[in-house]
């Protein structure tokens, strides 16, 4: 469903928002605005201007010098237009300005600039545009010539805004309607919810009686014979139609929504659709035989001849709209070759009806033809709805002087049908929603959207054309949806027992054992006593706040007479144990604490602080602990900022191997090589590789939180970077310079050689690098490219770093 924000602002003249506020209080509001499109937006600096003079081009026999008054000055402008004589009215791009248009072939993004400049030599100052210059074309703008420049009627104002005259200053918002919302199918369904959402008043168009003295009885019979497919037929009668073009404010309205204006009364018909959801159909009166209309079912293999000129087979599920000898329409779908309108037409019949949804959905199917009105019948219309459309389209008919309104209606309604109604209840509302609402507040919503409140019942009146509110928990919807749904407080379910759910902490671990033994990792568990001689083995310093542990007041043995306070010494020991027995290619972790005391002796309990200790031998190095790692913080939601810091005052690691883990300026943990003496002091004859990550600082940074990311539309520009980069520079250290300068576009950069040896100076190493450009609203030009790239050389310059021949 597509509507323009001017036809809105005509029901609800209040509204005064963007595009954007628009979209985003629609979306709140229960009415999802997929996305919006301003006509105008390649468009600037466009006026209607007049045609004063006409001269022959000096040295062009095609080309025509004109002297154009744009309001506050005359300029020059040399056209090659067939179309322009002096005196005409033409929408003129200024000097500066834009239209819209395309580019060796290609639609240009923002419009291509029009500047002065020359033509054969002769001076230039802006260019007369034609309809599809405008961003629109000829099947909108009928009236446009087929090559040439756009002519406005006479009564256009000089000067004035080009864009507004032409109706083309708008923006087409796209909805997605749910099915259970038939009521916003229509452009007045769509306009209540806006002016409910905007707290402005909602004026509908004034329907008033139409028809001569005359009955449309006595012109038209209608007869049902199956009234369980079609609850309720109207028909009214249209005589001294005078087929014409419709007034330029209903084609505009028509053509901002996409479609095309062709006469009044097809437009009429239309117009109708679009502002109620009510489809419509004209048939020529003249030809139905006998003057009578009978909904009947198709007959097995009846052949029909639709307006599109195609013949279709029917079988007996099809609902068909006859005359007194033959099938003039398929019901909801699509009318008939035989009773068209046509220019000749001197006597029409209006038909609005309502059909079961059910079966125009699977007759549709079944014929395989499907319109705009058999995709708004298989919702399921408002049988009410029928009566205001077809009024509303007679009043068009005699505002715009197209034909004789015939008083009275043909109406078969075999069973009405009523509005629901929903008892009120507040308490049961709020405790629904977890609220504290008064009841005159539901009751302000309710009257923004027609739902009405009798008070003697106290009971909530729906009106029939919104079929989606049933019961009390339809109406706490209503609710919530104008109370905002940001404004209701967090609470938990009320009952006898809550849904069961792990803390998120547990999560976070469970996240942790998940990664490490899809990795590989067997998970171990460790004592928490241990032995103050620890300490020497990590070569932890004298001094280290770490040798303050607490001490346990009987142990067990000198071995188990301390709390631990890091995890690495129970994690080595395994790993020795398993070392010594010839078990190749280990791989273990552990989740459990250290226990740090606040001040020695104890005054209060040790902080408890939970480790996550990965240790392994055998395949892999450095970076495939490092890849387990960055694994976990993937899925445990850390997409932050995360560097490593090679400087780590780890004595117990290998001082060339070895980096704090730092993720937002915090340190979460550390990783590497263990030194090779403390990997002998344990006795394993391999080179070991650790990571300890603190899981209380890890979990304040998790979050399970995902945001859906589509699939690139657009392409990816790739660069490669070969570079001679000083040893002491780090790879961390040049990836955030690239993401630093490679600025919006840079999407990612990878690592993927990296070089040492006879053809590289001492003192350097050769590394390359892919960089990969998108942008997320359009195909990246050359330009673009090379200016980020710009930006990332003069960086790489002031490291050191020079690019390899």
């Amino acid at each position: 469903m597509n509507t323009s924000l001017s036809w809105i602002k005509a029901y609800v003249p209040e509204l005064s928002c963007t595009a954007q506020e628009y979209t985003d209080a629609m979306t709140l509001s229960g009415t999802k605005v997929e996305g919006y499109e301003k006509l105008d937006k390649d468009l600037d600096k466009i006026v209607v201007g007049q045609i004063l003079s006409i001269e022959g081009h000096p040295d062009a026999d095609k080309l025509i010098v004109c002297q154009v008054d744009v309001g506050t000055e005359t300029v020059q402008i040399v056209t090659g237009a067939p179309n322009v004589k002096v005196g005409d009215k033409i929408p003129v791009v200024l000097d500066g300005g834009r239209v819209a248009g395309n580019h060796d072939g290609k639609m240009t993004e923002g419009g291509i600039p029009i500047k002065k400049g020359k033509l054969r030599g002769v001076d230039s100052c802006g260019m007369m545009c034609s309809i599809e210059e405008l961003g629109s074309s000829r099947e909108m703008y009928p009236e446009a010539p087929e090559y040439g420049i756009y002519i406005f009627p006479e009564d256009a104002v000089v000067g004035e805004n080009a864009i507004s005259a032409l109706g083309l200053d708008d923006v087409i918002f796209e909805y997605e309607i749910t099915s259970n919302r038939v009521d916003c199918y229509s452009v007045l369904g769509i306009a209540r919810e806006a002016a409910a959402t905007f707290g402005k008043p909602f004026c509908p168009p004034e329907v008033k009686p139409t028809g001569n003295s005359e009955d449309a009885g006595d012109y038209v019979k209608v007869t049902v014979e199956d009234a369980d497919l079609c609850p309720r037929y109207c028909a009214r009668v249209v005589k001294n139609i005078k087929i014409a073009p419709s007034p330029k404010w209903l084609q505009r309205r028509l053509a901002v929504n996409g479609i095309r204006p062709i006469n009044n009364v097809v437009d009429i018909t239309n117009y109708v659709m679009e502002e109620y959801g009510q489809p419509m159909h004209a048939y020529d009166y003249d030809t139905l035989a006998g003057h009578e209309i009978i909904v009947r079912r198709a007959k097995k293999g009846e052949k029909f001849v639709t307006l599109d000129g195609q013949e279709r087979i029917m079988d007996d599920s099809v609902l068909m709209i006859c005359d007194g000898e033959k099938a003039v329409g398929i019901a909801g779908i699509m009318g008939g070759e035989n009773s068209m309108i046509t220019d000749d037409v001197k006597t029409m019949m209006f038909e609005a009806a309502c059909f079961d949804g059910t079966n125009i959905r699977l007759s549709a199917k079944k014929i395989g033809l499907r319109t705009d009105a058999s995709g708004k019948f298989e919702k399921g219309l408002d049988p009410n709805n029928a009566q205001a459309a077809i009024d509303r389209a007679c009043q068009l008919m005699e505002e715009l002087g197209a034909g004789e309104v015939v008083g009275g209606m043909v109406d078969v309604y075999a069973q009405k049908k009523e509005p629901v109604r929903v008892k009120f209840e507040p308490d049961k509302i709020n405790r629904l929603l977890g609220t504290d609402i008064p009841a005159k507040d539901m009751l302000n919503y309710f009257q923004s959207v027609e739902l009405a409140y009798d008070e003697a019942t106290n009971e909530i009146v729906v009106p029939t054309f919104r079929q989606d509110v049933l019961r009390t928990a339809d109406l706490a919807e209503e609710v919530a949806r104008f109370y905002g749904y940001a404004n209701i407080p967090v609470t938990l379910p009320k009952g006898e027992a809550t849904t069961g759910k792990l803390p998120f902490y547990l999560r976070v671990e469970q996240t942790a054992r998940d990664i490490a033994e899809y990795c590989g990792f067997s998970q171990g568990y460790c004592y928490s006593f241990e032995s103050p001689k620890v300490f020497d083995k990590l070569l932890i310093p004298a001094d280290d706040k770490l040798r303050q542990a607490v001490t346990i007041s009987n142990p067990l043995g000198e071995d188990f007479s301390i709390m631990r306070t890091i995890s690495l010494n129970g994690m080595l020991t395994s790993l020795a144990f398993n070392y010594n027995h010839r078990n190749k290619n280990v791989r273990l972790y552990e989740l459990g604490n250290v226990y740090l005391p606040k001040a020695l002796p104890l005054t209060e309990l040790p902080q408890e602080r939970k480790q996550l200790t990965l240790g392994m031998y055998g395949d892999g190095d450095f970076y495939t602990m490092k890849g387990v790692v960055e694994e976990f913080f993937e899925k445990a939601g850390l997409h932050g900022a995360l560097t490593y810091d090679p400087k780590a005052d780890r004595p117990y690691l290998h001082p060339g191997r070895k980096a704090d883990i730092v993720y937002n300026g915090e340190t979460l943990g550390y990783l590497g090589e263990l030194h090779p003496a403390v990997a002998d002091n344990y006795d394993i004859g391999e080179r070991v590789y650790i990571a300890v990550l603190d899981m209380p600082s890890v979990v304040e940074n998790a979050t399970f939180d995902r945001k859906f990311e589509g699939i690139a539309r657009f392409p990816a520009v790739t660069r490669d970077l070969s570079m001679v980069v000083p040893k002491n520079v780090l790879a961390g250290d040049i990836e955030a310079m690239l993401r630093q300068r490679g600025g919006k576009y840079l999407e990612s950069c990878r690592l993927f050689d990296i070089y040492e040896g006879a053809q590289i100076e001492e003192g350097f190493k050769s590394m390359a690098y892919s960089l990969v450009f998108r942008a997320k609203d359009k195909t990246l030009e050359e330009a673009d490219v090379a200016a980020a790239m710009k930006k990332i050389l003069h960086g790489l310059e002031s490291m050191g770093i020079v690019l390899r021949g």
